[in-house]
């Protein structure tokens, strides 16, 4: 059987890692990120790239199915657009939760690559076209109009799309969570059951590739305007719900709210802004979608049924917690495309709003879904949503609160 090598302690791990300096303005000197496995000192990461994913790259190559000193071809593959260098990139405290160089590493890494170091991207920028059912209902309402550029008759929508694998700055993540990093290193590494003992052994490696899902961004409209004062953004930040996203699932306001983001953004690029769909892997609030499908059960069979004065509640009891998704994260993503204010914000989600704003970002108009949109098995949540403190237009006496009165909520 072949040696294993132990990386757990830098004198185990041959030379020390080739340094990071987080914020740096000059990408040689900031350095790349490095997690690819195997006997290189060029790695500088505590993980592997891709995430989850990564869990499948080695399945592959135990089944003899992928090399194991498989290296990717990067021929062609550079952005479809530019995105940044933006000011925000050279902060070290705006974006501490994804490599702001990620989509950029044949470019700025170009002589590293050429000495054989193994740089992967973890972002990557492509263009599509889009066509969801809801757009042609909005053609037929005469909601949207056919510009035959930015949409067509036929429902199909120009986009640009990018895809983003999360890098854990572990110092400025624990400063955005108020913790110590010592504390922070010590609890990811138990909670995931001692997978990275390089958390607490390796205080020299500061990046973190966790295995988590991360983010794809659809743009709308001309992306060259991003990071520009006068360019006005409509955005819909939107966390991920594979039941009514994909299924069309009925007990949640998710996929009408998605497509009503969509609806907002084409118009906006249609006026000359920007439209910004971002999609966040993190299904059932951070909890997954087993124990969110064991709060369904628990909300249905609960005494008297589904309530919304117990709606998060019954979450609690199953998850210990109400919600995991903590956006204190999520602005890092407008950090990285030079946003610094939303014209109009598709989201009703307090928490959102209230993580934008803590990180200096402007949001000039919150918009809520139009209640003819909403699902009547979901406005249960919504009133609970409404009653815990998302944003809503309404005022006390509209049908909303006397709804959610109604469900045994405190005004």
């Amino acid at each position: 059987m072949a040696h294993i090598r132990l990386n757990t302690h830098p004198s185990q791990g041959g030379q020390p890692a080739p340094p990071v300096v987080w914020g740096a303005r000059d990408p040689a000197v900031r350095g790349p990120v490095v997690g690819t496995v195997g006997l290189s000192s060029h790695r500088n990461v505590i993980g592997v790239h891709s995430g989850s994913y990564g869990i499948y790259r080695a399945l592959a190559i135990a089944a003899k199915e992928l090399k194991a000193d498989h290296r990717p071809d990067l021929t062609n593959t550079s952005p479809a657009e530019r995105i940044g260098p933006f000011e925000a990139w050279f902060a070290p405290k705006k974006i501490v939760s994804l490599d702001p160089w990620g989509h950029l590493v044949s470019e700025v890494f170009a002589d590293k690559l050429a000495a054989g170091w193994d740089i992967r991207p973890t972002i990557a920028i492509t263009k599509a076209h889009v066509n969801m059912p809801e757009i042609m209902e909005a053609l037929a309402a005469g909601r949207l109009k056919p510009d035959n550029d930015i949409l067509s008759g036929t429902g199909d929508v120009k986009v640009t799309k990018a895809a983003i694998e999360p890098v854990w700055w572990l110092p400025g993540i624990a400063e955005r969570f108020g913790v110590k990093e010592t504390d922070l290193r010590r609890t990811l590494f138990e909670q995931t059951g001692g997978m990275y003992t390089e958390l607490v052994t390796r205080p020299d490696l500061e990046l973190f590739l966790p295995p988590i899902g991360g983010a794809t961004v659809y743009f709308f409209g001309d992306v060259s305007k991003l990071g520009k004062q006068e360019t006005r953004i409509a955005c819909r930040l939107h966390d991920e719900c594979n039941g009514s996203d994909v299924f069309g699932s009925d007990i949640c306001t998710c996929r009408p709210y998605l497509a009503h983001g969509i609806e907002i953004c084409i118009d906006m690029a249609q006026k000359g802004g920007v439209g910004v769909v971002i999609y966040n892997r993190k299904e059932g609030r951070a909890l997954g979608e087993v124990t969110k499908f064991l709060v369904y059960n628990a909300r249905k069979r609960q005494p008297g049924g589904d309530s919304a004065a117990q709606y998060f509640n019954r979450t609690e009891c199953v998850a210990g917690v109400q919600d995991m998704r903590f956006q204190e994260l999520m602005p890092d993503i407008f950090h990285w495309l030079g946003i610094g204010r939303i014209d109009r914000f598709a989201s009703m989600s307090n928490m959102k709003s209230d993580a934008l704003r803590e990180q200096g970002i402007e949001i000039v108009e919150q918009v809520p879904i139009p209640e003819h949109l909403i699902p009547a098995d979901a406005l249960v949540e919504m009133d609970a949503k409404k009653a815990a403190g998302y944003f809503s237009p309404t005022k006390p006496g509209s049908n909303e609160l006397a709804r959610a009165k109604g469900r045994g909520l405190d005004e």
